[in-house]
């Protein structure tokens, strides 16, 4: 493995060196914290006066939010001066996503706004479609809504049934089909509606009031109910050729590309909803008394938080870090040719969103059902905040590509690429085949990174393996790719978060990242053996399994007493204990 005390020039790079410099929280500048208060008041004052309204049906509630969100400047952050937006670093956009997260249904309809119904038009939108819609989108006069999906279609976007014939005279095309889940649609004044046309998949842009658009009812929802999801139909609608966005046959770039900007922002809302959770458990723990006592002095309570916290951390660390790295890239770019730079950029750092999106998504899940749990049965009443935090958590799975596509997409995206040659992923599992058949017994200098280093090696010989045996029918073993997925993000998250813990200077943020970690190692063996049989037979499987449990191998640890120590430090903050910069 390499050394490299930059951030990663590629994205999975850091599977093949070691990053020691990782961006974190602690780094954001005065114009990041500045906002990150912006938020924080706009949830207190704006939010929190309705929020019980908008739970119950008064969805109207979100049209004056958005419009108070862009006198903040709050939808315009990732839009050009020009457009009256603040074209502020992409981590600024995520500080906001995980400051909404609170917000519940309302922060699905400002992200619809701000990521996948205005980034279509900044990064493919003619200068006459920009003039036309972008400053009304950035100051919340206009409401946006992305209508991809359809009710035979789902994470299969390419069998979309929507049709777009040009009309004889050539001046307009008319779209006939049906589009499902759309959220913002009760109030939204632009649709992005994604169609086939003879050249392929395209995007149009459909303003509300147009002839044949019309919208079906409110779908009954299990959370997010303060948003508005309905269908959309499209009956004969007429669309001038000037509102074609991007080029014929090539909306898939767009439907792609936006998903990556959606789900980095999905996991940083994630992380800030797990907080949230964790606040509310806390807090819940300390009042509760039961046998004479405070149920947060016992042991399995205590557990429970500790491990909300490490996750919450591992996560937040996974997220920043990856921010970082698009952010680093994003900064050099060629301004004169940047919308299409932006994209390359933030597409280097797929697997990494796909990664913080499953991390995310389901360290929210966690977080939630445990603080249900600690609730006893007031976490099953509505009355109790962290019912509605269960309710809401659920869809983060499914949305931006459910979480089973983004597990095929993280391990599939890095052997695209070592087969196209970016990445010299090949040649490092050819290098490792000695390595595991003589192994080094020396003791490391530093035992947590060499824990690190080996769980590469052993997702390099997963990877190595599946794609000696299988090729390019190596995405037909969904299983395999999933296990292989679970190592990879494990990995990822375990060394953002002891990077991080060093740059603080260890305390409790070492013992949540040396949790995460111990535990690791743990379920990549697991993992890896479970796969094993399948990648290889006989001796060589053997050898493969013995190396699997070398390279997982590590002391054991009094982790009751390390979830204490949390545990402990959580209670004091009441909740995440936030390290300052």
């Amino acid at each position: 493995m390499v050394a490299d005390k930059k951030l990663s020039a590629k994205g999975g790079g850091w599977l093949l060196e070691q990053t020691t410099t990782p961006f974190t929280p602690e780094d954001f500048d005065e114009t990041t914290r500045m906002i990150q208060e912006t938020v924080r008041q706009f949830v207190e004052k704006e939010y929190r006066p309705v929020a019980q309204a908008m739970e119950h049906g008064e969805l109207e509630h979100n049209v004056p939010l958005l419009k108070k969100a862009g006198e903040l400047g709050l939808l315009g952050v990732e839009v050009s001066e020009e457009y009256g937006g603040l074209d502020l670093p992409k981590t600024v956009s995520t500080v906001i996503a995980e400051g909404l997260s609170p917000t519940g249904g309302f922060s699905v309809s400002y992200g619809v706004q701000t990521s996948i119904g205005l980034l279509p038009l900044v990064y493919w939108g003619t200068k006459a479609q920009k003039d036309n819609y972008l400053a009304k989108l950035v100051s919340g006069e206009l409401i946006a809504a992305y209508c991809l999906t359809e009710p035979q279609s789902g994470s299969d976007a390419m069998g979309a049934k929507t049709r777009a014939e040009l009309s004889a005279d050539g001046t307009h095309y008319i779209l006939n089909g049906t589009k499902m889940w759309i959220s913002n649609a009760g109030f939204a004044h632009l649709f992005t509606v994604f169609a086939k046309t003879s050249e392929g998949l395209t995007a149009f842009l459909i303003e509300h009031d147009t002839p044949g658009l019309r919208l079906g009812g409110e779908e009954k929802k299990m959370g997010i109910k303060a948003s508005s999801t309905r269908q959309v139909f499209l009956e004969d609608v007429k669309v001038p050729v000037e509102n074609v966005l991007g080029e014929l046959g090539k909306g898939h770039k767009i439907a792609f590309n936006v998903l990556n900007v959606g789900r980095y922002k999905l996991g940083a809302g994630a992380i800030g909803g797990a907080k949230l959770a964790l606040g509310l458990s806390a807090k819940y723990a300390r009042e509760r008394v039961a046998f004479g006592q405070p149920i947060a002095s016992f042991g399995l309570i205590q557990q429970k938080l500790a491990e909300m916290a490490s996750r919450i951390f591992v996560g937040e660390s996974a997220v920043y870090r990856t921010m970082g790295m698009i952010d680093e890239a994003l900064s050099s770019l060629d301004k004169a040719n940047a919308a299409e730079a932006v994209l390359a950029g933030i597409e280097e750092y797929a697997i990494e969103a796909s990664i913080i999106k499953v991390l995310g998504s389901e360290i929210l899940d966690y977080a939630v059902d445990e603080g249900v749990q600690i609730h006893g049965g007031y976490g099953y009443s509505g009355e109790y905040a962290i019912e509605q935090a269960y309710r809401d958590s659920r869809i983060n799975r499914i949305f931006e590509g459910t979480n089973e596509i983004n597990r095929l997409l993280i391990p599939g995206m890095l052997l695209r690429r070592a087969m196209k040659g970016e990445l010299p992923l090949f040649d490092a599992a050819m290098k490792l085949q000695k390595e595991l058949l003589e192994p080094s017994f020396d003791e490391p200098e530093d035992k947590e990174l060499s824990q690190l280093e080996n769980l590469k090696k052993l997702a390099l010989a997963v990877l190595g393996l599946a794609a000696l045996k299988y090729g390019k029918k190596i995405e037909e073993e969904q299983e395999v790719m999933a296990v292989a997925a679970d190592i990879l993000t494990d990995i990822f998250a375990a060394e953002s978060a002891l990077l991080r813990a060093r740059k603080l200077g260890g305390g409790p943020y070492a013992d949540m990242a040396m949790l995460y970690q111990y535990q690791t190692l743990d379920r990549a063996q697991a993992a890896a053996l479970s796969i094993l049989p399948r990648l290889a037979e006989g001796d060589e499987m053997r050898v493969m399994a013995s190396a699997a449990r070398r390279l997982t191998r590590h002391d054991p640890a009094d982790l009751v007493e390390v979830r204490r120590r949390i545990a402990a430090v959580v209670l004091e903050a009441d909740g995440y204990p936030q390290p300052r910069a």
